[in-house]
């Protein structure tokens, strides 16, 4: 694979950094370069900024909005928009409903729910994981039983990202109880304002609530709101979750997290020196640029895997094993960097416009913070450990 870039491409490369140079507001990319938190309004901010352009939606085909971007296209984007600091988009609609309605759903919900996905009509969230059907999906106990034109839904979703701002949740739930367990899943779309619909928020180890329990009971769902047929929600899971585990490698993120991590490298001194010139730091530094190097090629292959018509395989999966480790391993190397710095925990520090004191450099009140956050990398999604499952059976057959 030839990963120079055209002419064409680097003509576009530029186009890409002068939108984010006039378009991106400062306000938004020094609070992610500083790592403070984005509030709702921050993300629908960018959102709106990027549908305006029809760049939002960058992987959908054009007939629904998309800018109709090569593979290439997308990759640098996607790089030059963690270079820039650019808010990360909330995937939840845009990246991962949106292909599977492209794909799956009917004309009617295609023209409904996609058009309100690109102007920011409807916030989604997911309700895959269930306490005890995390890891294993396929054990998940919510059910939805018919009657007449609706859907009753009970049960329990957890660990559901930023549910507290949703107008809307797709939902895995069980329709057949007797089948097999991967043969008795549905797919449905949930309004989030429905009576018997609870959410209680948990609070995470840096004070955000960044995810919530979502409690249904006798909850009613139009059967219009079932996306393909039913009991084959499994199949629509198993598509969306290859895009959410390619999300969630995050290579364009890492690329602008390691030079963010040279620079600290750069400017804290152990023994004299540069960290940088430490012999042991310097060798996990090199490891960690030698795989994201490799990285990189991957989500070539990954991204041109679904420009030629098919989802991301077991590509996907290397992709987010890799992709994790890599992100965990940046974010303990800029801890390790600012030393005891590191340490002191000002929740506080992290918010837009405090003015506080900074316990040694600037940014060092986010490491902390960043490390610990993406200690879940590695597990939600699908663990590390069953994507490793995923890719002996697709591979090896085992």
């Amino acid at each position: 694979m030839d990963l120079s870039f055209t002419p064409e491409e680097e003509s576009f490369r530029d186009e890409v950094r002068s939108f984010f140079r006039d378009k991106l507001p400062a306000r938004l990319s020094t609070l992610v370069r500083e790592g403070k938190r984005l509030r709702k309004a921050d993300m629908e901010e960018w959102h709106a900024i990027l549908n305006e352009r029809g760049w939002l939606a960058n992987h959908w085909p054009g007939q629904w909005g998309g800018p109709g971007w090569s593979v290439i296209q997308r990759f640098i984007f996607d790089n030059e928009s963690a270079l820039a600091h650019a808010p990360r988009v909330v995937p939840f609609g845009v990246n991962m409903l949106g292909p599977v309605l492209i794909k799956y759903g009917s004309e009617e919900q295609k023209k409904h729910w996609l058009p309100r996905i690109l102007d920011g009509s409807d916030w989604w969230c997911q309700g895959y994981s269930e306490p005890g059907a995390g890891s294993d999906l396929a054990g998940l106990k919510t059910t939805a039983v018919r009657n007449g034109d609706v859907y009753v839904v009970n049960g329990q979703k957890t660990w559901t990202t930023l549910g507290q701002h949703a107008d809307m949740i797709f939902c895995l739930v069980r329709t057949d109880a007797t089948a097999k367990k991967q043969e008795g899943i549905s797919f449905l779309l949930i309004d989030m304002k429905s009576p018997g619909i609870e959410v209680r928020p948990i609070t995470l180890i840096d004070g955000e609530q960044e995810v919530n329990e979502v409690f249904f009971t006798d909850v009613e769902v139009p059967v219009a709101n079932l996306v393909g047929e039913e009991n084959m929600g499994w199949t629509y899971a198993k598509y969306l979750l290859t895009y959410e585990r390619t999300n969630i490698a995050g290579v364009g993120f890492s690329i602008a997290s390691f030079e963010r991590l040279k620079e600290v490298a750069q400017s804290q001194k152990k023994g004299g020196r540069a960290l940088a010139d430490d012999p042991l730091f310097a060798a996990r530094m090199a490891r960690v640029e030698i795989d994201l190097a490799n990285m990189q090629t991957t989500n070539l292959r990954v991204l041109a895997a679904v420009a030629g018509g098919g989802a991301p395989g077991a590509e996907s999966s290397m992709l987010k094993i890799k992709g994790t480790e890599i992100r965990q391993e940046i974010t303990a190397l800029t801890r390790r960097a600012y030393g005891s710095y590191a340490a002191p925990y000002i929740p506080e520090a992290l918010e837009a416009g405090w003015n506080g004191e900074d316990v040694g450099p600037e940014d060092a009140a986010m490491a902390a913070p960043s490390y610990f956050n993406n200690r879940k990398l590695s597990i939600f999604g699908g663990s590390n450990e069953i994507q490793k499952n995923i890719i002996s059976k697709a591979i090896l057959g085992l």
